[in-house]
């Protein structure tokens, strides 16, 4: 632990607010280094923590405050308890987001075809959206200077959110995954990747946004449901028997290269083997069977395109089917029919899109008479890119792939495994990750054809006709790294022969983003650049993320770090559940039902916040609720005022005084309980269920503790003291409690009568608090006082009077035990209730009761 006499006790102050604690405090913990990595600890003493970096595409809402605020708990729960915590945070800055971003501000678009021009300047953001429909063409450097740009103002901002919210990062660790380290080390996995063959190239049918103009992987997809309409085509078949299509996309019908059924479906039996002639353009195509193929679905027979779905991959796989592309990378039909295909009936298409394609093949059916009746509408779920707006295409491109399994079992059966070695809260996520482990259908798509990210690190060699040599890529020294293949040359090749016959070409590509996310542990870690850090925090302890990136996110670092290391890259991972807003809907920008932070934090404070955050158990979601807010107030409130009441009775310098009092030792003793309880929550990561025992206990400690011995505390004599000691005791170890939720208040509290900073004090333990009992508390005592206490209290309320009433008698009637029990609090009952004679009653009745005679 560092030394925490640096910051002296501030003393009481005379009104206690929680206004602007979190300048105060946020100013005070980074000029003291209180979260400060001590990278001079052994590895056993360290708690590295794989913080999520943030896509900075836009605004911080209140699902990212939910899900840090739970990290955050852990974090300054670990250095609590004695652990140097290495807690950095990062920017997710580079990829597809940012791109849409930029282009969105400043209403540009990138043109590699353009020069680099030094003097252009960004026109004043944000444009209208007339400059966004018809974006400004930029060079594809200028374009990355201004994706830097922006993403360099938007950090700033998203830096200053969460020191406002409190996150206990240590901001000298702070890294981006288009900085230099993040580049290098992305390139040099990479590099590995390709050494060992775990990388490769190969030309296949790909998954293409045509909106961003890019390869899009797997775990990217989601299914979203659109309207659409089964088109039934007329084939013909051998003897000019009539086969009968079902279709939803009539616009492939020139790259039908196959009819399909299924072995064992008796009507097409006779079909298989021979061949059809498709509608409009009389192309022969083979007619196979595949049990893909579902009897039940439209006519039992279906028609393979290259490509319209995965559908149509495997069976090209499989089956060994000719290719006839007619969609191009523009979402298009290309100007040319593939080979085999008439060009006449092709014309009406070429350069059309696929929409427009749709209806122009359809009137040609029709007129043709092979359209057999009316489309019939449907709705059906169409794969789209998670961030894009249209419907993703299937073309032939040439990629890079990294093995994750999907086409290796040995690979998938030791990342399952790896899976099983991991600690999972909660335990059932892991369904979630071998589902998605044992559901691959191929490679990690690795590449993508954009431009603000970390260039694929090779070159390729031209031959004298200027054909690049594919198959036997140029690399770089690791020690080179991070280059820039479109700007600088291979070793041994001058820049004059770039692009030239005999010469070389630089990979376009850029990674994927996640191919440099899924490294994580290893930048921020240091590894390859930095032995003796990452010896001391790889593999970590902790990844906490959300559930819905288990297939991308944790799945790719997993497969890094099996790859690379060997071994899983940190040891739990905490999955956080999704925020609802009040109609239990997720919150989504898309929806336009996002509650954005900041406003949130200035009006109700920080603390509140995090309280309402912390409501949340690890992988449960949790509504918006601002009503919880408000209650997160009033306990930090609470709190401050409690401990100015408490702290005006003397309790500071009674700290390491002993309690005697039967009344004071039953309070300490439930305290223990909160202690043991709040400890084995956090260790089991439950934040939620630490918060809950913890507020339970401080409101009875201040609504009936408080209360019964206030009187006491003001005196003079043992029994004050053992009172200003239990007080004290209590005081402590609540803010200690509290600390890893409410940072601010605490904090400010425990700067009043202690030394050093309460996140840097030592988390409490059960002996803690026994030592200050001398002799063990009965728990029950106080509840039982708590009791008789409110029933006075009730009888007040009843008749409308004053708690400061005085009760001339009051009458406790139970069962003797019990009564005997309430005797060892009788005073300060008597001194709570404002009660000039109390009489105890032995077995009048079952259970305690107490009868005020006003």
């Amino acid at each position: 632990m560092t030394d925490t006499t640096r910051t002296a006790r501030a003393g009481v102050p005379e009104r206690p607010s929680l206004d602007g604690l979190e300048e105060t405090w946020a100013r005070r913990w980074q000029s003291d280094g209180t979260y400060a990595f001590d990278r001079s600890k052994e590895r056993a003493d360290v708690f590295s923590i794989d913080t999520p970096p943030p896509t900075v595409s836009g605004e911080l809402h209140m699902g990212h405050v939910f899900s840090y605020t739970h990290t955050d708990t852990v974090a300054r729960f670990q250095r609590m308890r004695g652990r140097t915590v290495f807690y950095p945070m990062g920017w997710d800055d580079n990829g597809l987001p940012t791109e849409r971003r930029v282009q969105n501000v400043y209403g540009v678009r990138p043109d590699p075809a353009l020069p680099y021009d030094p003097g252009w300047r960004a026109p004043a953001a944000p444009v209208g959206d007339d400059a966004r429909k018809n974006p400004t063409a930029i060079s594809r450097r200028n374009f990355i200077e201004l994706c830097e740009t922006l993403t360099g103002q938007d950090e700033k901002v998203f830096e200053a959110l969460w020191r406002r919210l409190g996150l206990s990062v240590d901001w000298s660790l702070a890294y981006t995954t288009i900085g230099r380290a993040a580049r290098a080390a992305s390139q040099r996995a990479f590099l590995r990747n390709l050494a060992r063959g775990e990388a490769y190239q190969a030309e296949a049918p790909t998954l293409w946004d045509v909106g961003f103009g890019t390869a899009v992987a797997q775990a990217e997809l989601e299914d979203r449901d659109r309207p659409g309409a089964y088109h039934r085509l007329r084939f013909t078949g051998p003897g000019g028997r009539e086969v009968l299509i079902d279709t939803t996309r009539p616009e492939l019908l020139p790259a039908c290269v196959a009819l399909v059924c299924h072995p064992d479906d008796e009507r097409y039996a006779d079909l298989v083997g021979a061949s059809a002639r498709t509608p409009v353009f009389g192309v022969q195509v083979p007619v196979r069977a595949h049990p893909l193929a579902d009897p039940a679905k439209g006519t039992g027979v279906a028609m393979v395109c290259t490509f319209g779905d995965l559908a149509d991959v495997t069976w090209w796989r499989e089956l060994r089917l000719d290719t006839r592309v007619v969609v191009g990378r523009d979402g298009r039909l290309l100007p040319e029919p593939p080979a085999g295909v008439p060009a006449e009936p092709y014309a009406a298409l070429a350069g059309q899109t696929v929409n427009g394609a749709r209806r122009t093949l359809v009137e040609l059916l029709g007129d043709a008479g092979d359209l057999v009746g009316e489309p019939r509408p449907i709705t059906h779920p169409v794969k789209f890119y998670e961030r894009g707006d249209r419907p993703l295409e299937i073309v032939s491109t040439r990629q890079w792939y990294l093995r994750n399994g999907g086409r290796d079992a040995d690979l998938r059966d030791g990342l399952l495994a790896r899976g099983r070695e991991l600690r999972w809260v909660p335990e059932h996520m892991r369904h979630r990750y071998e589902h998605w482990v044992g559901g691959l259908t191929g490679d990690w798509l690795v590449s993508r054809q954009r431009f603000f990210g970390v260039p694929v690190p090779v070159w390729y060699r031209l031959d004298d006709a200027g054909e690049p040599d594919f198959a036997h890529p140029l690399t770089p020294d690791e020690a080179a790294l991070p280059i820039d293949p479109t700007s600088e040359p291979p070793p041994g090749y001058p820049e004059a022969q770039r692009d030239v016959p005999g010469g070389f070409t630089g990979e376009e590509d850029v990674l994927d983003t996640w191919a440099t996310s899924s490294l994580t542990p290893q930048i921020v870690g240091g590894w390859e650049t930095d032995p003796d850090l990452f010896g001391r925090v790889f593999p970590m302890d902790l990844r906490p993320q959300g559930h819905d990136i288990i297939r991308t996110w944790l799945f790719a670092t997993v497969v890094r770090s099996h790859l690379e290391h060997g071994v899983l890259p940190w040891r739990t991972a905490v999955l956080s559940g999704w925020i609802l807003d009040p109609d239990r809907k997720k919150m989504s920008k898309s929806k336009g039902n996002v509650v954005t932070p900041m406003g949130l934090l200035e009006q109700h404070g920080s603390d509140a916040v995090r309280y309402w955050a912390a409501n949340g158990k690890p992988g449960t979601d949790l509504a918006f609720d601002p009503a919880q807010v408000k209650v997160g107030r009033r306990l930090a409130t609470k709190l401050l005022n409690a401990s100015r009441f408490v702290l005006g009775l003397g309790a500071a310098d009674a700290l390491r005084a002993t309690a005697t009092a039967p009344l004071d030792t039953a309070m300490l003793a439930e305290l223990s309980g909160v202690v043991a309880t709040a400890t084995t929550a956090f260790d089991g990561y439950d934040h939620t269920a630490a918060l809950m025992a913890t507020e339970s206990f401080f409101w009875r400690f201040c609504d009936d503790y408080i209360e019964l011995v206030k009187e006491r505390a003001y005196g003079c004599g043992p029994a004050a003291d053992s009172a200003r000691a239990a007080l004290a005791t209590a005081l402590s170890v609540q803010l200690r409690l509290f600390a890893p939720v409410l940072p601010f208040v605490t904090e400010e509290v425990w700067s009043w009568w202690r030394y050093g900073s309460v996140h840097r004090s030592t988390w409490p333990t059960t002996y803690e608090v026994a030592r200050a009992m001398a002799a063990p508390g009965d728990a029950e005592l106080l509840r039982l006082a708590a009791d008789a206490l409110g029933q006075v209290r009730r009888a007040k309320s009843e008749r409308k009077l004053s708690m400061r009433a005085d009760v001339p008698l009051a009458e406790a009637l139970g069962p003797a035990a019990l009564l005997d029990q309430l005797t060892t609090v009788a005073d300060d009952l008597r001194a709570a209730g404002r009660i000039a004679k109390l009489d105890l009653l032995p077995d009048r009745t079952s259970e305690l009761v107490v009868a005020c005679a006003f």
